[in-house]
């Protein structure tokens, strides 16, 4: 690809090959896209050493994941990616939907101010995984192994053998814990014998990255029957290095090799971006929209993230954004069982908790498809009606549905809540993920609440520092917005939290909310941390 050079990452024999014997690891990460190299940091983050085990030697071929939504970079924020994710981005929060050549409405995706990272940026895969890359190499507690391929996972009752080829032949290790990332089309599932059950939907989209100067607005353009493209959708997004995304609905008797072809290729772009517009084909893909999940994430000390444990229509940015939900929630527990601090049991709330988050991204995306592909006369009638009303009339433009952009979920039926006890507004309620604003600190600097929470159990104060209670199993920080402390300059996190003097939050390593009291007490704080930790509550009753 002529924007992007490629790179090698060094393949050395492991030293299980020669004669050594290999120690236990705690975790190891299978697959080194976006999703395993984030679980990778994140418990690195926590204390926990992981290796990492990839059958390449570079990055994603193609820009395949763009689409990086606000909690995505909130949680890499915590790892460092952050910062040099939005700063080769692309950022953009508007997105506008069209019927034939007529725009019917926009959409502002972060209307309200008071958050440091935007509502989405745009940034193809290649670039996420360089960075982590980066980062994993440089972190102590992360080895990466490349053109390392696990062929053979053996669970067992206290460890799982993991069988490895490599170049210089095979080797088997031990881990406590096997994180299974290695995609859709996941070998660790195969190789456990777990059944993929969902939809696949009869249709097929072309995907294209261009090269190309243009001065389209930073926006996401969506077309129903675009007259460049009769009877199909169309999409147009903008990346880095002056590639577009372009994705063109095919139909489900399109011939999937044919259409990759450059002959069938370029006329279709030519006549959306115009004969005299020159660009350079860089990437093209053709993909049926599936909608398909695990039964359950978690296999004993074999976990399941990202793709290897759900799919979704790319329609909405759900897939990759989800994966990182899913190492988010996953990773501080998995430190907290291997510490001690937490019993086994813990790791089931992965699935009461990412479970339902799946199921509601699968519904998000299987209504996006109905939508953008309807089947029947009925059908395709409501939805061209819905079209023509949403120009005027914005009940309508609920109904229209161009993929329903990624949003964090909100655990509010997780085991490890406790609930409140008394009455707040807003939409925090224990399970909800925190919502950032801007500070400022004693001494006059800015800052960011997310940043503050971090990445531990932080119990936030407003008005004045909350109780700690004595002898907790986990280390457990104050943050205090009040005189004296951080100021809440905008007066947006008091809002946020429904805050008065005395307002107490609990907050998971995950930044979840875990509970939350207006008059707080030692006892109540504790016995919280407990449930949070799986130490008391449903986990332990089942």
């Amino acid at each position: 690809m002529a924007s992007y050079e490629y790179p090698r990452y060094s393949y050395r024999a492991p030293p299980e090959l020669k004669g050594e014997t290999g120690r236990r690891r705690p975790v190891i990460v299978v697959g080194a896209g976006p999703v395993g190299l984030a679980a990778a940091l994140d418990l690195a983050t926590h204390g926990v050493p992981v290796l990492v085990l990839d059958d390449d030697d570079t990055v994603s071929v193609g820009s395949r994941a763009i689409c990086w939504a606000k909690r995505s970079l909130e949680i890499l924020d915590r790892v460092g990616i952050a910062a040099p994710m939005l700063e080769k981005g692309v950022t953009w929060q508007i997105g506008k939907v069209f019927l034939h050549d007529q725009q019917v409405y926009a959409f502002d995706l972060l209307p309200e101010g008071g958050h440091k990272q935007p509502a989405f940026i745009n940034l193809q895969q290649y670039y996420v995984e360089q960075f982590m890359v980066e980062a994993a190499l440089a972190s102590p507690l992360v080895e990466l192994r490349f053109r390392n391929k696990v062929v053979g996972l053996a669970p067992g009752a206290n460890s799982v053998g993991v069988d490895v080829e490599t170049p210089d032949g095979p080797y088997r290790i031990e881990a406590e814990y096997v994180l299974a990332a290695d995609g859709a089309r996941s070998p660790a599932r195969k190789m456990l014998g777990l059944s993929f059950e969902g939809k696949v939907f009869e249709d097929r989209f072309l995907i294209a990255d261009v090269r190309m100067t243009a001065d389209f607005p930073t926006e996401r353009w969506f077309w129903f029957d675009p007259p460049f493209h009769s009877g199909g959708s169309a999409l147009l997004h903008r990346q880095a290095d002056d590639i577009w995304r372009i994705d063109l609905q095919l139909g489900w008797d399109a011939d999937p090799e044919r259409e990759r072809q450059p002959e069938r290729v370029l006329p279709r772009l030519k006549a959306m971006l115009g004969e005299d517009r020159p660009f350079e084909l860089e990437w093209v893909s053709v993909y049926t929209f599936q909608c398909r999940r695990l039964e359950r994430f978690r296999h004993d000390r074999v976990l399941f993230v990202g793709d290897s444990a759900h799919q979704v229509s790319p329609f909405g940015a759900r897939g990759g954004n989800g994966g990182l939900q899913d190492t988010d929630n996953l990773a501080w527990k998995l430190a907290a069982v291997l510490s001690g601090t937490a019993p086994d049991a813990l790791l089931d709330s992965y699935d009461t908790e990412r479970i339902p988050a799946t199921d509601d991204n699968i519904l998000n995306s299987t209504r996006s498809t109905d939508f953008i592909t309807p089947k029947g006369e009925v059908s395709r009638a409501f939805r061209d009606a819905m079209l023509e009303l949403a120009a005027d009339l914005p009940f309508a433009r609920r109904l229209v549905n161009s993929g329903r952009l990624s949003l964090p979920f909100c655990y509010v039926d997780s085991p490890l809540n406790t609930p409140d006890a008394e009455p707040f507004a807003g939409p925090l309620v224990p399970g909800a993920p925190c919502l950032d604003a801007p500070l400022r600190t004693a001494d006059g600097k800015p800052a960011w609440l997310l940043e503050r929470l971090g990445g531990g159990f932080t119990l936030l104060g407003f008005g004045a520092p909350p109780p700690v209670p004595d002898g907790l199993p986990v280390p457990l920080r104050t943050l205090c917005i009040g005189a004296g402390h951080l100021a809440d300059i905008e007066g947006l996190a008091g809002r946020r939290y429904d805050a008065r003097d005395g307002t107490c939050y609990l907050i998971r390593p995950d930044q979840h909310v875990a509970a939350r009291w207006r008059s707080p007490d030692p006892v109540a704080i504790a016995a919280a941390l407990d449930r949070a930790l799986g130490r008391t509550g449903p986990l332990q009753e089942v």
